[in-house]
Order: structure tokens, then C-alpha cells, then sequence
């Protein structure tokens, strides 16, 4: 959809070279692009996907480029931040969206701050250049939400404790050796199990860059080891004796379940063979299957209205 928009932006004239394209996922069409393109993704899996495609990437924008063409994510506030960012840079800006992120409502915050120039509809979609304004109140850094926790305009629950992290919690308040978090957001679980002196180490994994960095100032124990890494294909350095595990289950407005069955299948790849997984779930997802699959011993505990909690042991090697 982005390449389609693309095109028409080039023939109007839009766009100058070189560009770097802010929030591009690991599926990008760059091929209408003439010249040099720099893709700015700080999230994994989307990074790492960029990269073996042999393209040009990297985590921060960087200045003195002609076009900087923001890609909008659904979040509100992200999505801001991303223009104001942008904006800083000095180059001429290109916004483009669906109307499903919100680029119909963001055109119209745009012209209330600066001035938009030529506007292209196509593919259910909106590509617009903006051509002054001062966006410097639009950006979001790092902040305490309402439980005392930095969290990120990014991060997944920012404006306090995840429900089912919080149910999840409450069965982890005992585990020893090694913990892997797959998925570890902002820092509460790997935090709260933390509190167990019995845990000699606990892998933070978080595909989300700047929500790692704010799990960095949550979580200050010396156990703790944060990774930057897409957590279906994590491998720490030794086997786990625990997994926890709160997936996600949408990317952007799309659910995807597979998302949260490849957490699973990981999980049991890295555990001792005597190791557990503690995992909650919306009550709607379907993951018992791929528990059983996956495990010898897979028990649900009482969990709530909303989520299900479920202690996994003894995963099955593969064949």
C-alpha cells in the first residue's frame, strides 16, 4: 500500500533523494524510491528482516536527508511523536497511513499545527507532505505512568500494569535459577519475580527498543540481562529453568494468534528438560492445543474473568 502511495508522490513531486523512511516494517516496497533509502525500524523482528533483505538500517534518524517519510502507526501518541521527530530533522516531511491508523485524523492535527501541502488518496490511504509547523510539543520521551513505571509512547499497557500481567504475577513469586521473559515489555513481571532471591539470572526479551530501554530503569537488579530480540527465535546462553510469558496477540489492528503460539514453541525449545512455562492468555485464545503440543504436563490455574493462567512442564524435544 506504501508503494503504491509512493509512486503517485514521486510523479507529483513530493519526494527528493535521499530518503529514509521512519517505522518501516520488515515487508517494505522501496522499489518506486530512486537513489539511496535508509529504513529507521527499532523494532525486531522487522529490523533484523530489513537487514538480511541487504538495506540500508538503522535505529535513530539521521539528519541531513532531503525526505523523511513517516510511516503513521495506529498509536496516537507514537504516531506524533514520530512527526515531531521527523520535523527536527530539517527535511522535507512525507506522512503515510491508512485510514484504519488514524491518517484522516492525523491530516487534520497537521493542518492545525502547520502547513500541509499536496495530499494523495489511494489504497485506502492517505500520503501528505507537510510543509512548516512547529511539532516540538508532539514528542513523547519516556515517562512514569500511574504505577510509577517508565514506559514509552510504544510500549504495550504504558499507562499502568498489564491486567493479566498483574494475574500472572501472582504465581511467580517462587522461582529459582535461570528465567527467560519472552515478551518482557516495560520490566513488571521480570520485576516482580525478581523479588525471589532464589533466581540467579533472568533474560529480558523485548523486541521494542525504546520499551527495552525504559525495562532497563525499571528493573536495576544485577541479575537482570536485557535483550533486544524477537522472541520467538531468542536462545539464551544456557537452557531456562523458567519461562514467563505474556504474549502479544495483535499486530497493530490485526490479530494473530500465531504470534503467541510461536512464544509457546520457543519457550519449550529453551527450557531444561524439566523446566516450566508460566503463561496468561486472553480467555479467547485458543492455545491449548499448541500447550499440549508442546508439553508433557500442561495444567490451568485459577485465573480470572478475563485470563487464563497455565503452568506448562517437561517440553517435548522435537523430531
Amino acid at each position: 500500500m506504501l508503494s503504491t502511495r509512493l509512486r503517485l508522490a514521486l510523479d507529483e513531486g513530493m519526494i527528493d533523494t535521499p530518503v529514509q523512511i521512519l517505522g518501516a516494517d520488515g515487508n517494505v516496497d522501496i522499489s518506486p524510491l530512486p537513489g539511496p533509502v535508509t529504513l529507521i525500524s527499532t523494532v525486531q523482528p522487522d529490523h533484523d528482516r530489513l537487514s538480511r533483505r541487504g538495506l540500508d538500517v538503522a535505529t535513530d534518524l539521521r539528519a541531513g536527508m532531503a525526505t523523511t517519510i513517516v510511516s503513521l502507526p495506529r498509536e496516537r501518541a507514537l504516531a506524533r511523536d514520530r512527526i515531531a521527530r521527523a520535523a527536527a530533522t530539517g527535511g522535507r516531511i512525507i506522512v503515510d497511513g491508512q485510514k484504519t491508523d488514524g491518517i484522516d485524523a492525523m491530516l487534520k492535527a497537521c493542518r492545525a499545527v502547520g502547513t500541509v501541502g499536496p495530499v494523495i488518496s489511494k489504497a485506502h490511504g492517505k500520503i501528505f507532505a507537510l510543509e512548516g509547523g512547529e511539532f516540538r510539543d508532539w514528542l513523547a520521551e519516556p515517562a512514569r505512568n500511574d504505577d510509577g513505571y517508565w514506559t514509552a509512547p510504544s510500549s504495550f499497557s504504558a499507562d499502568g500494569i498489564d491486567p493479566g500481567s498483574a494475574a500472572l504475577a501472582g504465581v511467580i513469586d517462587s522461582l529459582a535459577g535461570a528465567v527467560v521473559d519472552l515478551g518482557a515489555g516495560w520490566g513488571y513481571l521480570a520485576g516482580h519475580a525478581l523479588r525471589s532471591d532464589a533466581i540467579t539470572e533472568i533474560h529480558l526479551v523485548e523486541a521494542d527498543l525504546a520499551t527495552l530501554d525504559c525495562a532497563r530503569r525499571n528493573v536495576e537488579d544485577p541479575r537482570a540481562v536485557f535483550h533486544w530480540a524477537d522472541a520467538t527465535a531468542f536462545t539464551p546462553p544456557r537452557s531456562a529453568r523458567h519461562v514467563i510469558c505474556n504474549p502479544p496477540f495483535h499486530k497493530g489492528r490485526a490479530g494473530t494468534p500465531d504470534l503467541g503460539r510461536a512464544f509457546l514453541a520457543n519457550a519449550a525449545r529453551i527450557l531444561e528438560p524439566r523446566g516450566t512455562l508460566w503463561l496468561v492468555a486472553n480467555r479467547h485464545l485458543p492455545y491449548e492445543s499448541t500447550l499440549n503440543e508442546h508439553f508433557a504436563e500442561v495444567s490451568e490455574l485459577p485465573g480470572t474473568n478475563a485470563f487464563k493462567l497455565y503452568r506448562a512442564a517437561r517440553p517435548r524435544r522435537a523430531r
